[in-house]
């Protein structure tokens, strides 16, 4: 039994609170938070101890913890709970900077570290990527990611998430180098304000698109928006030499309704927490067999500096209209 401190009782901390009491090889052992009223409350929910971060790291008796804690904090804490000899999960991105996110990866060599790029466990988005690597649809060339939220979160929020492309489309980023099973080499991104002025006054964008280039000429087209009203809409495609492979969206409900005035069926399901729990849960599972078994993490701190590139990137692609190259001193190589 791999006995876990949750660090983080927010929105995100109470999904994975979820995943690992309801897993039968976890304990939810422990919850910090800073708000400590919200830690009593999430850790009460499942029978665990509400305890100080510091405590739960200092606990030789706890295997793992998992950070869903701010994103200025997530570096600082993998350092701590590597150095006390934890096995650690932590919510993306490594950081809002990619220098500290280099920095983290360097104190924390030989440990072991997960990255919480849940999507790669969506039981859909795992079939294309074994369709893919079987050859099903020959060479792949062209890969279209479509992420739009049905709505922009809070103001507060977008002043402190590091802006869109770290925030948002980090995920989309290691979709993309997940399916291709490779770094782009350039990184051409265009954004814009258009959903809410307040965004571009706080220096963000709200609508953004795009496109990674791959040395052997294959291309990604990334789309993100922060408002789709009809719902959560999460879609990919794969195009290849022999074929297409595509991912739909999870819908609200099957039904469809088909009269002389048209055919209508369900919206998409509205927000990740609906989308993406089954996601949380595979994901969780992965890390628990990784722990029992002594095998790599299924995603690595490497991955988690390699999306936070791509993000500074595209960035600065979007401020000054430029293509920027990915350089292996980027990567930290």
């Amino acid at each position: 039994m791999v006995r876990v401190g949750l660090l983080g009782a927010g929105r995100i901390g109470q999904v994975h609170a979820s995943s690992i009491a309801s897993h039968a090889g976890s304990e939810l052992a422990a919850v910090s938070d800073v708000n400590v009223a919200a830690a009593n409350d999430l850790a009460a929910r499942y029978g665990a101890a509400s305890r100080s971060t510091d405590d739960i790291l200092g606990d030789a008796s706890i295997d793992a913890v998992l950070i869903a804690t701010s994103t200025d904090t997530h570096s600082a804490l993998i350092e701590a709970a590597t150095a006390a000899g934890k096995a650690v999960l932590c919510e993306k991105p490594v950081d809002l900077s990619l220098d500290r996110a280099l920095a983290c990866r360097r104190v924390t060599a030989g440990h072991s570290v997960m990255i919480g790029f849940n999507r790669r466990f969506d039981p859909n988005f795992a079939a294309l990527k074994r369709a893919s690597e079987a050859g099903e649809i020959g060479k792949s060339e062209l890969l279209s990611i479509t992420s739009f939220d049905p709505a922009p979160p809070p103001l507060s929020y977008i002043k402190v998430s590091g802006g869109l492309f770290r925030d948002m489309m980090i995920h989309d980023f290691d979709m993309a180098m997940w399916v291709m099973g490779a770094v782009p080499t350039k990184v051409t991104a265009v954004g814009s304000s258009i959903v809410d002025p307040a965004i571009g006054e706080a220096d963000d964008v709200d609508t953004a698109a795009v496109t990674l280039h791959f040395a052997d000429g294959r291309l990604a087209v990334i789309k993100n928006s922060r408002r789709a009203v009809y719902g959560y809409d999460q879609r990919l495609e794969l195009l290849g030499s022999d074929g297409l492979l595509s991912v739909g969206n999870m819908l609200e409900n099957t039904v469809s309704k088909s009269t002389k005035s048209g055919v209508t069926s369900g919206k998409p399901e509205y927000f990740f927490l609906e989308r993406y729990m089954r996601a949380y849960k595979a994901e969780w599972a992965a890390f628990i067999a990784a722990i029992e078994q002594g095998t790599p993490f299924p995603v690595t701190l490497d991955d988690g500096v390699n999306a936070l590139a791509l993000a500074e990137a595209a960035t600065t692609s979007a401020r000054t209209g430029q293509t920027i190259e990915i350089t292996p001193a980027m990567l930290g190589a």
